[in-house]
């Protein structure tokens, strides 16, 4: 039944179905694309020496160079006025002091709370602190937040839009329960305690005083001295009766700017060099922890990044040989990604080619091991694949006419729904691409016990399974730079800010 409607959109785009035998020349580009080369760039690029490729540290410089002189030594052209690096107007921001205190309770940070506001102060503020409960007009009706920090219930919300109402109803600050559970806090909190000290990462902007403070259901509870469960049946109806608390608080911050880069390889077309495909990956990782462990990050996302750079050989052997795809093709390493998806932020709004003659991006983010899902099943070779028929009716078939045709793994789109709970569509590079109604692709092998771990190694990557999986991706990528048309926009954009 599968292969039947694969074949059905294979034929709605055109093909016959006698063109569904392999393309050799296709296959002999694929086949430099092995095992071997993949592990001896992952080997280095995931290795304790580079100390996890940290946004904006030595050991990122060092992955950066790396990328741009493999492009050099295949012969691809650096894009950037002759570079192959662009440059990403990073800081760090580090909060030196974070205080917090309700009552007599002086509380710990990245223990009994989590700061994930902004702010800076020359002294300790006090105030009270208010229960609001849920943010709707009639609880800010019925207590007064004005000047206060405003605890606030938002299990099961986006917290974004409440923590604005709140702070535009003129709250000092916020103290916020996003979930419940005490375990699932210490999960968030203890990684923060891993990564303290390395400064919050982003692009440089005016500091707000907007001290936002997390904090655990049962903390929540504790400070105004009451159970959750009367907490959860006040911040419906009778945030009132909850009462308020006396809170002193600090936040101190400084700024330092970062040396971080796009590391770009361009490839030229023929006919249509003008029009350009992008295939991503994100080279950044999340550095070393606060007790000197490395986060060596060999799926996440070194696995997506030698993809790239095997694919990008693939092409450049291709051009020698006088195989030439049709359309440009631009190989883009970003950093940031661990910190917000901004490198790839920065290029689709400052990009070296023109937004509008960008026809595709292939997104790479984690390709290298087998998840949950799939460690009991017969048959693992899969990939997950989200995105490809939102803003394009062509993309999704294009890449299952490929794989049926040269590679046979198992397209699984379980995490394509909208509605998807681990919002993965959202915590990729495609994101910044697909907002400007690119149509995008993103293959991904899922979540395991060492995602975002110090036991991420390459040890642990399947390299044969990945390999199949960067052969698919090639094939796709063959397909869309060399058909006589672009793939139609012909869908919208149903997902919107991250």
């Amino acid at each position: 039944m599968k292969k039947r409607f694969v074949l059905t959109g294979a034929m709605a785009l055109g093909l016959s179905l006698s063109a569904l035998a392999q393309n050799p020349v296709q296959v002999k580009y694929a086949n430099t694309i092995t095992a071997d080369d993949l592990e001896e760039h992952l080997t280095f690029l995931a290795s304790d020496e580079m100390k996890g490729r940290d946004t904006g540290s030595p050991e990122g410089l060092i992955a950066a160079n790396y990328l741009a002189d493999f492009y050099k030594e295949l012969g691809l052209t650096g894009p950037v006025d002759g570079s192959y690096f662009q440059q990403v107007p990073l800081v760090s921001s580090k909060f030196e002091e974070v205080s917090l205190q309700i009552g007599r309770n002086k509380l710990v940070q990245n223990e009994d709370f989590v700061f994930t506001g902004d702010g800076d102060m020359k002294k300790k503020a006090k105030t009270d602190l208010v229960f609001l409960g849920l943010v709707n007009d009639e609880n800010l009706a019925k207590v007064d937040v004005t000047d206060k920090l405003v605890g606030i219930w938002a299990v099961g919300e986006r917290s974004n839009n409440l923590l604005n109402a709140v702070m535009g109803a003129g709250a000092a600050g916020v103290v916020i329960v996003s979930m419940e559970g005490q375990a699932n806090f210490d999960r968030i909190a203890n990684r923060y305690k891993t990564l303290s000290g390395r400064g919050r990462v982003g692009f440089d902007s005016p500091t707000s005083q907007r001290p936002i403070f997390m904090v655990s259901s049962d903390k929540m509870g504790e400070l105004f001295g009451t159970s959750v469960e009367e907490l959860k049946e006040a911040a419906k109806s009778n945030p009132e009766s909850i009462k308020s608390q006396k809170a002193t608080y600090q936040v101190v911050k400084s700024k330092t700017e970062l040396e971080a880069y796009n590391v770009l390889g361009y490839l030229e077309g023929t006919d249509k060099k003008d029009e350009v495909l992008v295939i991503s990956s994100h080279y950044d990782h999340v550095g070393v922890s606060s007790t000197g462990e490395v986060f060596n990050g060999a799926d996440d996302d070194g696995s997506g990044t030698v993809s790239v750079m095997e694919i990008a050989e693939a092409f450049a052997t291709a051009a020698k040989e006088g195989n030439r795809p049709r359309r440009s093709i631009l190989f883009l390493n970003v950093t940031g990604e661990e910190k917000g998806l901004l490198g790839s932020q920065h290029y689709s709004e400052n990009p070296i080619f023109p937004i509008a003659n960008t026809v595709n991006n292939i997104n790479i983010d984690m390709v290298g091991r087998i998840d949950y899902e799939y460690q009991e099943a017969e048959n693992k070779d899969y990939v997950y694949v989200i995105g490809s028929e939102m803003l394009s009716t062509d993309l999704k078939k294009i890449n299952e006419y490929n794989n049926i045709t040269y590679t046979d793994l198992i397209l699984d789109y379980r995490y394509d729904a909208e509605d998807d709970p681990n919002r993965f569509y959202y915590r990729s590079d495609h994101y910044n691409f697909a907002k400007f109604d690119i149509p995008v692709i993103f293959f991904f092998n899922g979540v395991h016990d060492d995602y975002h771990q110090v036991t991420d190694t390459v040890d642990k990557i399947e390299f044969p399974l990945m390999t199949k999986r960067a052969h698919l991706i090639f094939h796709t990528a063959w397909d869309l730079a060399n058909r006589e048309n672009r793939t139609r926009v012909d869908g919208t954009n149903t997902r919107g800010e991250r």
